[in-house]
């Protein structure tokens, strides 16, 4: 779309006109403590706010089974979240535009312990030009510019003329689920746009990851005869070792895989958890780990964990003790796939002109070693899935926050593209 000066201005003036009920609305969405599991009420809050605008809100839970078939689903544990997923469709009168999925997540991490916040994680403020508190930036600010993008052209008498589906999941921070759930029930778009914080730039390609556990049982005795036992959390230390040499090892491939070749370390291993062992004294019968690892798109989820469970095998049996007492390895999360946007696609085009209009310069792109839910509609419905969005600071941190100025300007971007992707017609008077 060729920049319209008059459309360009009304849209930029409207955005600004309910900026402060967008931020207002952002606020809300962050005082709902939304961790893995307690996602019930914001999803009921989101419903209520897509029903008030007049969407026809659907709900639906995630099947189990559907993603146990699915070879990008993750394990469903006794900690996956059995909130709904909730989506708001838009209807329009014409059909004659491009659909679009417009996709947020409500699920954060925990914040950790509350003494090392400068706020209370839950209770946003604002300082400046910054939003602080637990998913302001990740990714709750984004969930609310899809909504208030719409608004500020319902402003100007304007919907889009095409469908339009917003989607509210959970999951996106453990096993990509939601959305996997959203695509398996048939939600399906000419593209997709996700405004996670990626600083106003272009997510080009990003990596699949894989979450699991590795458990060692030890032999536990006293610790005055510490030399007949055998400590299950030392031998937990010596398996992660081997882990990373394996780490090592997947980032010297980077160079085989273009868009990671200039990253120094692409390839994470994180050991976020352990847990181990019964009293003090006593040397240690049991020690888990629960790891998360970074793979390249194009290496199935499958290969990958093969990979592992060989590295953690190959090391037991040269390991005098684990190799009578092997680890036990559960893939218990993510078990996902990255993917790549492939230019050239008018999606992209169309994004790039209104990011041009909306910020005065180019469209840059990156690539992100994490995972994103762009996979599930990049890889199964292969459409082009855009993951763009606002300025954002400690994203999984402490005071996490995430800049107004940018969240306003990319809100601006966001209603141009839909206005240019989609197009647009006349809201209807009742």
């Amino acid at each position: 779309m060729k920049r319209d000066e008059g459309l360009f201005a009304e849209i930029a003036a409207s955005v600004a006109q309910g900026f402060d009920g967008q931020i207002a609305h952002t606020q809300a969405l962050v005082r709902f403590a939304s961790t893995r599991g307690a996602e019930h009420d914001v999803q009921d809050f989101v419903a209520e706010t897509l029903a008030e605008r007049g969407y026809a809100v659907e709900r639906f839970a995630i099947d189990a089974a559907a993603i146990a078939a699915h070879p990008g689903g993750g394990a469903i544990t006794p900690d996956h979240s059995d909130a709904p997923i909730v989506v708001g469709l838009h209807r329009p009168q014409s059909h004659a535009g491009r659909s679009l999925i417009l996709q947020g997540h409500v699920d954060v991490v925990p914040p950790g312990p509350a003494d090392l916040w400068t706020r209370p994680p839950f209770e946003p403020v604002i300082d400046g030009d910054w939003l602080y508190g637990r998913g302001a930036a990740d990714m709750k600010a984004g969930h609310a510019a899809n909504l208030f993008a719409l608004d500020a052209l319902r402003r100007l008498g304007l919907q889009p003329a095409a469908p339009v589906t917003i989607q509210s999941v959970i999951e996106e921070e453990s096993t990509g689920n939601g959305a996997l759930m959203a695509h398996l029930a048939g939600y399906s778009a000419d593209a997709v746009l996700i405004p996670e914080p990626m600083d106003e730039r272009l997510v080009r390609a990003n990596t699949g990851v894989l979450w699991f556990t590795v458990e060692v049982r030890g032999r536990p005795v006293h610790v005055r005869a510490m030399g007949d036992g055998a400590n299950a959390i030392d031998a937990v230390y010596r398996v992660v070792s081997a882990l990373r040499a394996l780490e090592t090892a997947w980032n010297e491939r980077r160079r085989a895989h273009s868009h990671f070749a200039g990253l120094a370390h692409p390839i994470n291993l994180n050991v976020g958890r352990i847990e181990g062992g019964d009293w003090t004294s006593s040397v240690p019968a049991w020690c888990r780990a629960a790891c998360r690892l970074a793979i390249y798109p194009g290496v199935a989820a499958a290969e990958a964990a093969r990979e592992v469970e060989a590295c953690i095998d190959a090391f037991a049996r040269s390991d005098p003790f684990l190799s009578h007492s092997p680890p036990q390895v559960t893939f218990d999360g993510f078990f996902s796939e990255g993917y790549v946007l492939e230019q050239g696609s008018t999606a992209e085009a169309a994004l790039a002109e209104a990011h041009r209009t909306a910020m005065g310069e180019a469209l840059q792109d990156v690539t992100m070693p994490c995972y994103l839910d762009a996979r599930v509609h990049a890889l199964y419905d292969r459409v082009p899935a855009l993951c763009y969005g606002p300025i954002a600071e400690n994203i999984h941190g402490f005071d996490e926050r995430v800049s107004l100025s940018s969240l306003q300007r990319v809100t601006t971007a966001m209603a141009l593209f839909v206005a240019d992707w989609c197009g647009t017609e006349a809201v209807p008077t009742r």
